[in-house]
């Protein structure tokens, strides 16, 4: 549940305070990069953030791929639900001034059985591997995959992790 909470409060970009994003607060080496809202409540509640940078790598946390209410649990509904997961990456990225190209390493941790996902390992992995094609172009970026048997929440599918190469510029 808290999983949830956590990706709504990441997705919603809105704000009802004044308070500009993305915000950036100074760290030992670098910044911490809050894109939104969420990710600012995220971090002053769960003591995380949702990206760090520390020198010319930026640190991007795991975002889930997740299952919402009413939604499915065929290929066609995780490719949505993965492209979710990816659009959120892709403002944390923005608003630390990099892109998907500046990825160095990715990092996924897939749920391969559960009620969240009608098809098998290989028939996941595939759908996956086919919306990160949407977003990383060659030369691709490193990639460690792992299975696992749980994610924060309950109808999380896949947490995607990112390592930037990412000189500190001026977004």
């Amino acid at each position: 549940m808290r999983a949830l909470i956590l990706a709504f409060l990441l997705l919603t970009a809105g704000s009802a305070s004044a308070q500009e994003f993305p915000l950036r607060l100074p760290s030992p080496g670098g910044e911490v990069i809050l894109p939104s809202a969420g990710a600012k409540k995220a971090h002053d509640e769960w003591r995380y953030a949702a990206a760090r940078r520390a020198g010319d790598t930026l640190y991007v946390s795991g975002v889930v791929v997740f299952r919402a209410p009413g939604e499915g649990n065929d290929a066609a509904a995780f490719k949505a639900q993965a492209r979710r997961g990816f659009e959120q990456l892709k403002k944390t990225l923005t608003a630390s001034g990099a892109t998907f190209a500046d990825v160095a390493m990715i990092n996924s941790f897939h749920v391969w059985d559960g009620p969240n996902f009608a098809g098998t390992k290989d028939q996941q992995f595939a759908a996956f591997e086919q919306v990160v094609g949407e977003y990383l172009k060659a030369p691709y970026p490193a990639w460690t995959a792992v299975g696992t048997t749980g994610l924060l929440g309950e109808t999380g599918l896949v947490e995607v992790q990112l390592i930037v190469h990412s000189p500190a510029r001026k977004p």
